[in-house]
């Protein structure tokens, strides 16, 4: 009964125990085994923006420091962005990702970035089996260019869908603000030829930006320039001061005068049409043209004006991260790309430490068991239900050790004071006990039935009171040398009995702790053929080929051991209790019978306190009626 009650408690603390949620926060997909928190902060902590900002390409920059480059694939292709929800995908982009410099860039697609607010989303990583993503592009469907000047040698990569590539290359600049750049020697110039989506209408509204670091001070020259006839819209510097300028029929004006920027650093300029051409500087509005931006749908010059009446020089400098839109961004957008993209960066974008899946299969353990085979699924099974039975076995048998020592140390002081009447401790039922007077309370009682030595010593008064009934008595002897080896042989089988009972299901132990061990050998050792045989199959030899299928493959021996090893001291520790308990009851007969054979050495019959004559009728207790 306590068994079913103990296997009862064990089985529905498992069934609890599984029910539990194995992590805090919810997990996109297990196979990935660590994400980077990432938040982007325009309140008062941040970028401190009030205007609207809207759908925003955010940069994401990972480096040794805040990243674990070790841990992912070695070309990045395992990363993924997910939304806060934990599970909406957002669309990103690798500007950048060299593992062994341990620098990347990655461009990830923000929904909707609101003023004075975080909006957070996680970067996955760490999954060695993840597929390469087709390529997709962070910019939304209204930015029309957008270069990263990552080409060497080459013309410049349109990163948007719309495929407005570079028909020129200009010359490469390595360590530009974010990863290789353009430079810009006032002479060599790129050329962006007219297409559909980069036309712009009469009064279009459009955005360009690019960041800019002017190579001297009070530089001057064109940065930026499309010219259609007696129309045109020019972007540079003047004495270091940047500007617009719109010509409309022939007509140029130019914006107000500002600041002139500071050589050999990089600043972030914007033009937005709307109403009218206005120009910002890292975020912040310094002029405008009261006019409206006219037709225009030839090719762009980056670095010079070439289709100018007068040719003027091009501008000397770095160009990096050159952005057009047919939309006219809000502020909130502008400045939040000013600071993000710059040296704010950290104190917008807030990268948070590295997160471990708590699931009970993440980490390397999620590479691992993830590669075990069906073969070694079934082994590790096989091993988990001997794990489990021997759990209960040892459990059942510490409690049932436990008790039987319990009761035994109080049956052996009740004992002691037993002088004259052997019978005085039992009332005729093995699972009954005397109060001894009163002397024992009912919890006493009940841990004085569990006693093996009480059971023998039941044994050996049923075979008195057996012998005072039928009256078999040996000339005014009342025990015989052969009652006494009568009494013996009662008391070993009972013996064997208790002995039987200690060590039952003990046997389920040994098999755990010789059979465990080689049955995890055996699923190894199918594992490592398997994985050797696929191997051969797809001539792919490598470490990453290799490696999960034997880290797989040992996981069988490991679950063996899993099983042997607590068995192992189970089992030492439950024998040497039950060695301890058959001691005890050995010597408790050899004692018992002494007693016996004194206390009935010199009498003619069977008799309780009080006395019993020969021949008088005696009880089923063995007192006188």
């Amino acid at each position: 009964m306590r068994s079913t009650s103990f296997l009862t408690v064990l089985f529905g603390l498992a069934a609890g125990l599984a029910s539990l949620p194995t992590s805090a926060q919810a997990w996109w997909n297990d196979d990935w085994s660590l994400r980077k928190p990432v938040s982007v902060d325009t309140g008062s902590t941040g970028a401190n923006i009030t205007e609207a900002i809207g759908r925003t390409p955010v940069l994401v920059r990972l480096h040794a420091g805040n990243f674990k480059f070790d841990a992912g694939k070695q070309d990045g292709s395992d990363l993924r962005v997910i939304a806060s929800d934990d599970k909406t995908p957002l669309p990103f982009q690798i500007e950048k990702y060299d593992s062994l410099l341990g620098e990347a860039f990655v461009w990830v697609d923000v929904a909707d970035l609101k003023p004075g607010a975080q909006t957070s989303f996680f970067v996955y990583y760490g999954n060695a089996k993840a597929p390469a993503l087709p390529s997709a592009s962070a910019f939304d469907a209204d930015t029309v260019l957008a270069y990263h000047f990552a080409e060497r040698g080459a013309p410049a990569k349109d990163a948007t869908a719309y495929g407005n590539n570079a028909q020129s290359a200009g010359q490469a600049s390595d360590g530009a603000l974010i990863g290789p750049g353009l430079r810009l020697d006032g002479q060599t110039t790129v050329t962006i030829a007219g297409s559909p989506s980069l036309a712009w209408a009469e009064g279009a509204p459009f955005t360009w930006s690019a960041w800019l670091k002017p190579g001297t001070a009070q530089a001057a020259g064109v940065l930026f320039s499309r010219r259609e006839g007696a129309n045109g819209l020019v972007i540079g510097l003047d004495a270091g001061v940047p500007y617009v300028e719109v010509t409309r029929d022939g007509v140029a004006q130019r914006s107000t005068v500002g600041a002139a920027l500071p050589a050999n650093s990089w600043h972030h300029l914007a033009v937005v049409s709307a109403a009218q051409v206005s120009l910002s500087v890292d975020g912040n509005p310094v002029g405008a043209v009261a006019v409206a931006v006219p037709p225009l749908s030839g090719p762009m010059t980056l670095g010079g004006d070439p289709q100018a009446a007068a040719p003027a020089p091009g501008l000397a400098g770095e160009l990096d991260e050159l952005e057009i839109s047919k939309v006219a961004r809000p502020a909130g957008f502008i400045r939040l790309a000013a600071l993000e993209q710059g040296s704010d960066g950290a104190k917008v974008l807030k990268l948070g430490g590295d997160e471990e899946t708590s699931s009970w299969s993440g980490g390397y353990f999620g590479v691992i068991l993830h590669s075990v085979t069906m073969d070694g699924w079934v082994v590790i099974s096989i091993l988990l239900i001997m794990a489990f039975i021997s759990w209960i076995v040892m459990a059942e048998k510490a409690m049932y050790v436990g008790r039987l020592g319990k009761a035994n140390l109080q049956f052996h002081d009740a004992f002691r004071h037993v002088a004259g009447d052997l019978t005085v401790l039992d009332r005729g039922d093995a699972k009954a006990a005397p109060t001894l007077g009163g002397k024992l309370s009912e919890a006493e009682l009940r841990v004085l039935r569990d006693s093996s030595l009480y059971r023998l010593y039941h044994i050996a008064v049923e075979e008195l009171r057996n012998r005072a009934n039928t009256g078999r008595t040996v000339r005014g002897r009342a025990l015989s040398a052969e009652a006494l080896a009568s009494i013996r042989a009662s008391l070993d089988s009972g013996l064997v009995r208790e002995t039987q009972a200690l060590n039952r299901l003990m046997v389920l132990l040994t098999i755990a702790i010789s059979g465990g061990p080689f049955l995890g050998l055996l699923g190894t050792v199918v594992g490592v053929m398997i994985t050797f045989a696929a191997i051969a199959a797809s001539g792919d030899v490598n470490v990453n080929a290799i490696a999960p299928g034997i880290a797989a493959a040992l996981v069988a021996t490991v679950a063996g051991l899993f099983v042997a090893i607590p068995a192992l001291f189970g089992y030492n520790y439950l024998i040497s209790r039950i060695k301890d308990a058959s001691a005890d009851m050995q010597v408790f007969i050899d004692v018992l019978l002494t007693k016996t054979a004194e206390a009935y050495r010199h009498r003619a019959d069977l008799a309780a306190p009080g006395g019993v004559t020969q021949g008088a009728p005696v009880g089923a207790a063995g007192i006188a009626e």
